[in-house]
């Protein structure tokens, strides 16, 4: 029987910065740690929490977004992945992760990794040992069973003798080194095995129970999307978190896209288990990427949207942006307490209405208020005017839109508001 205990680690959705949309493949120490300061010192009263290092910590010379494909990768004796010295110097002589880990504990906050699903093929071709096992890397790998853009990683017969002993030896390392929220790539999308749209399920379950085996709770998050919805029964029993959604960037038609996912997964959010909008590419992103560096293509209006969206719909919050260059703008939307409340105290998100033009989501509040969502998702400022008895909500005395601060009064039920293109409007109301 598959234990719902690991619901326990994200009792609510994870808010956190997530270092790839900045730095890709090549973040450094100094770089995890500067950011770790500045949300301890900025962001960690407003619930921000998990500073998590992504993919390829473990390739010593990774610059960008760009992967170098089957170069030479830092790993242990027994098969395992560990921090490239150059790029994390703290990690020298065995100590892994945990130097970093302590000093972002110390900060009040919590640590994640990256890690890609399977076995890296450099175990594989040199046939390295299995820590508890007598079978060698060669024996437990599937050498068909590959990643569409990333050379790193054969996966695992979970059926084969040392499979379970591989990935147990993995996250029982990653209890020492202290990590506190996992994100596992190449495990929730299609394209890797498109006749076996969820073929890694045994994947998924081992790492479950590698976690659970582990002896320290941590967040599972799985990458990349779009994960199916027939599959929500398996991944709410393994997961704490799973992508809706390929790698989300900065522009207008992939923030529009979320509405349907959202609508689809709105009745499995909860409980531990949390439907995933992805990364929020705020601020200042790109710095080591594909494109020039740049702060977010998004208008004011999208970026409003965007956390409206993923708040109401209680998404897990990830910071794409480097943190230490944030604007007043990026700040004050990561630090608006009143609109952050969704993600910890708010349930029951649904979409109300969907036309050409406006998207309508309502929600409660675990004090006996209510929210409403108003999206303009047409072309043009439009004045948005809905019937709140329509919807349900009745003997409302207070009405205050979160972003703007500002309280409204209601005509016969109907309330109205001036939206810019592309732009949205988050109401509490209070009976």
């Amino acid at each position: 029987m598959i234990s719902i205990k690991h619901r326990e680690a994200a009792p609510t959705p994870p808010m956190g910065w997530n270092s790839w949309d900045c730095y890709g493949a090549s973040v450094t120490e100094d770089e995890l740690l500067g950011n770790a300061q500045y949300m301890a010192k900025h962001l960690k009263q407003h619930g921000w929490e998990y500073i998590v290092c992504d993919i390829q910590w473990y390739e010593p010379h990774a610059q960008s977004t760009v992967y170098r494909d089957f170069v030479p990768l830092e790993m242990d004796e027994y098969s395992r992945l560990i921090p490239a010295v150059n790029r994390f110097p703290s990690s020298a002589n065995g100590a892994g992760f945990r130097p970093i880990a302590d000093l972002i504990h110390n900060l009040g906050l919590k640590f994640g990794i990256h890690i890609m699903r399977g076995i890296p093929r450099q175990a594989v071709h040199q046939n390295t040992p299995i820590l508890n096992s007598n079978v060698c890397a060669r024996e437990i790998a599937q050498q068909f069973s590959i990643c569409s853009w990333n050379t790193d990683m054969y996966g695992v017969n979970a059926e084969a003798q040392g499979a379970a002993e591989y990935y147990n030896s993995l996250f029982k390392l990653y209890a020492e080194w202290q990590v506190d929220f996992v994100k596992v790539d190449d495990i929730c999308d299609t394209k890797f095995a498109p006749n076996n749209p969820y073929s890694a399920w045994q994947e998924i379950e081992l790492i479950r129970n590698a976690i659970n085996s582990s002896g320290r709770k941590m967040v599972l998050s799985l990458s990349p999307g779009p994960a199916t919805i027939e599959n929500a029964w398996h991944l709410s029993q393994n997961a704490n978190m799973w992508r809706m959604t390929d790698d989300l960037w900065d522009n207008w038609l992939a923030l529009l896209a979320m509405f349907e996912r959202c609508e689809l997964w709105s009745t499995h959010v909860g409980d531990g288990c949390w439907p995933d909008c992805d990364m929020l590419p705020l601020g200042k992103i790109s710095i080591r990427g594909y494109e020039a560096p740049r702060f977010t293509r998004l208008t004011h209006a999208e970026q409003i949207t965007m956390m409206t969206l993923w708040c109401i719909f209680r998404s897990p919050l990830m910071m794409g942006g480097e943190m230490r260059e944030n604007d007043d703008w990026t700040f004050s939307l990561l630090t608006n307490d009143e609109v952050l409340r969704l993600i910890t105290h708010s349930f029951g998100a649904r979409q109300l209405e969907k036309s050409r033009d406006i998207v309508v989501w309502g929600s409660k509040d675990r004090n006996g208020s209510q929210y409403i969502a108003l999206f303009n998702i047409s072309n043009q400022k439009k004045v948005v005017s809905v019937d709140l008895q329509s919807y349900g909500f009745s003997q409302i005395s207070c009405i205050k839109e979160l972003w703007e601060k500002q309280t409204y009064e209601v005509a016969g039920g109907i309330l109205k508001k001036s939206i810019e293109l592309h732009g949205s409007a988050l109401f509490q109301l209070t009976q």
